[in-house]
């Protein structure tokens, strides 16, 4: 028998999930992929498709999710997407929102709404060449979620930190990452 709580996540196969990466932890090895083009000015073409996950290369998307990015007028683009900075804001809270439903679905916590507001301060100063001492990236990310659900307040703060501690996109905003960069021959 499934089942799938009101949030929509099929709990049974959730936990078959968890239990399949118990026996075999290679199953957990993910990479994902991007494909991004300039396009002129600020903007830029991404695509998304193909990745590797549960040790085989998944080909469920028959065709590429594209994302589009740009800058404002004010930073010299055509506002024909958000730029990097804003998805990035999309990224954590997409991440947290995943990371709240599944986990208060296996908690058996029906959530009715949620909603999160995500503000971001960056100061331009390292951008644009004018400082080496003022970080090029977000100084501060503020993040506060709104929450209907059949569980206490209590309840929702337990779930909300564990949610933070175990979400992809907040680890990765919060720790270094080692990233490289090269130019391709």
């Amino acid at each position: 028998m499934t089942t799938t709580a009101p949030n929509g996540i099929n709990v049974d196969q959730l936990v078959q999930t968890i239990e399949a990466i118990k026996d075999r932890p290679e199953i957990a090895q993910f990479q994902f992929r991007a494909h991004t083009t300039w396009e002129g000015g600020g903007r830029s073409h991404t695509e998304i498709q193909g990745f590797h996950g549960a040790m085989q290369e998944d080909t469920s998307r028959s065709q590429p999710f594209v994302m589009v990015g740009d800058e404002p007028p004010v930073l010299l683009g055509s506002n024909a997407g958000p730029n990097a900075v804003e998805a990035l804001l999309h990224a954590l809270a997409s991440c947290l929102t995943v990371g709240f439903v599944y986990n208060a679905a296996a908690r058996g916590i029906d959530v009715r709404s949620l909603y999160f507001d995500l503000e971001g301060d960056l100061d331009l100063h390292a951008f644009l060449g004018l400082s080496d001492t003022v970080r090029p990236g977000y100084q501060a990310i503020r993040v506060r979620y709104h929450v209907d659900a059949d569980a206490s307040h209590d309840q929702l703060t337990e779930l909300c930190d564990y949610v933070q501690r175990t979400s992809p996109v907040l680890d990765i905003v919060r720790n270094p990452v080692p990233v490289e960069v090269e130019l391709a021959d």
